[in-house]
């Protein structure tokens, strides 16, 4: 005989779990770039093609052009949510998921909800969405990316105080920058397209200058090709990975030498607009004096003065060490001191040099000349103890 509770528990097993829906966020550097246009023009394209799509929410903000996109387009209605003797309007999470349609739109990603809501944000809203199974269309500024705070308050001299957290960037299914130049942003700016005249000149002089557009810009380029790069890397087999982004990586060694090959690479990395990683790998077989460990410690500060990643790891074998660096930083330029080993010893042992071309593929290496001079003077001065490994066994 069956028991009532096992009898149930194969009804449940049989329906299929819900599959999470679908998330496209459409981004811009500043306000007034397209984003909800270009949201508001797929989803009627969308809907032409029979997909059923709703608004969730929509911010015109007077825009005649954005308002008339919306036409032909369900709008859920805002819930109200009464403040004092104010009544205050905000999306209907809970509307949207009892009229579940296949795809909403919903602007602002970024909104802080109104005290009293059911959640805090809107993008908290937008998970809720998500897991029910409903697709959604969202906007955001890049300003508003959590990680970007700090950097685009340097930049603007505005801190932001509505943001998304990285994770949400990180888990869409598609990301799309809206992307017009700086120049033509202002135009729609002063043609009063994107706030009315009172704010234009304000605007011009503080958030909407050139340079801040153009920093903008960059910004939110950037956090497209980082997208493309991780999708990219998730999607190729057999552990290889395509690299969009410059990434400069300088092995440095006990040698003083290793402060000119520190400098040579932050000024690559600067020329490539690419970050900085300094490796040094130790031999576990030995100690260092305290002369090499006072270099190795200055070496280290002075990649922290180039905002680098110093990074110290012990192995026996420095190429083998170098290349397991460079693939898990997903490196694509290595920065090395030419060899200091004698011909007899290449012949033997081979060069770090060769040893790299064997094991790492599309990846660049640099080889920086060395004043042989002072090097084999502080040699001596630094009482270095296997002399014949030089400075590829440090």
């Amino acid at each position: 005989m069956i028991e009532n509770t096992n009898c149930g528990a194969a009804i449940n097993s049989s329906i299929p779990p819900v599959r999470r829906g679908k998330h496209k966020i459409f981004i811009g550097m500043a306000p007034g770039v397209g984003k909800t246009y270009r949201m508001l023009e797929e989803g009627r394209q969308l809907k032409q093609e029979g997909i059923d799509v709703v608004i969730g929410l929509l911010e015109t903000h007077g825009r005649k052009d954005t308002a008339e996109k919306s036409v032909g387009l369900e709008i859920i209605p805002r819930q109200e949510i009464p403040r004092g003797e104010l009544t205050l309007t905000e999306m209907d999470t809970e509307a949207i998921l009892q009229r579940l349609p296949q795809l909403v739109l919903i602007d602002e990603l970024a909104h802080t909800n109104v005290p009293g809501s059911p959640r805090e944000k809107r993008y908290q809203d937008v998970e809720v969405i998500l897991a029910a199974g409903i697709d959604v269309y969202s906007t955001m500024n890049v300003q508003h990316l959590e990680s970007l705070n700090d950097i685009v308050a340097r930049i603007t001299g505005v801190v932001v105080r509505e943001r998304v957290p990285d994770r949400i960037l990180e888990a869409a299914d598609e990301v799309v920058v809206i992307d017009v130049t700086p120049e033509t942003l202002q135009e729609r700016l002063l043609e009063g397209k994107i706030y009315a005249q009172p704010k234009i000149q304000p605007a011009l002089d503080n958030f909407f200058q050139r340079r801040n557009l153009i920093a903008l810009r960059e910004l939110a380029l950037r956090e497209l090709a980082d997208n493309i790069e991780e999708t990219a890397i998730a999607s190729t087999p057999n552990g290889q990975f395509c690299n969009i982004h410059e990434r400069v990586l300088v092995c440095i060694s006990t040698y003083p030498n290793s402060v000119q090959l520190l400098r040579r690479g932050a000024r690559l990395a600067n020329y490539m607009n690419a970050p900085l990683y300094v490796v040094f790998v130790a031999n576990p077989d030995r100690f260092l004096t305290k002369e090499e460990s006072l270099h190795i410690h200055n070496c280290e500060k002075l990649c922290q003065e180039f905002q680098g990643t110093f990074i110290r790891v012990s192995h026996s074998n420095i190429a083998s060490a170098i290349a397991e660096v460079a693939e898990k930083y997903r490196i694509t330029q290595i920065v090395i001191g030419e060899s200091q080993r004698s011909r007899w010893q290449m012949l033997l042992k081979g060069s770090l040099t060769q040893q790299l071309v064997r094991l790492l593929k599309n990846i660049d290496i640099h080889i920086i000349a060395s004043d042989h001079k002072n090097i084999s003077s502080s040699k001596t001065n630094l009482k270095i103890g296997n002399r014949e490994q030089g400075t590829e066994n440090r």
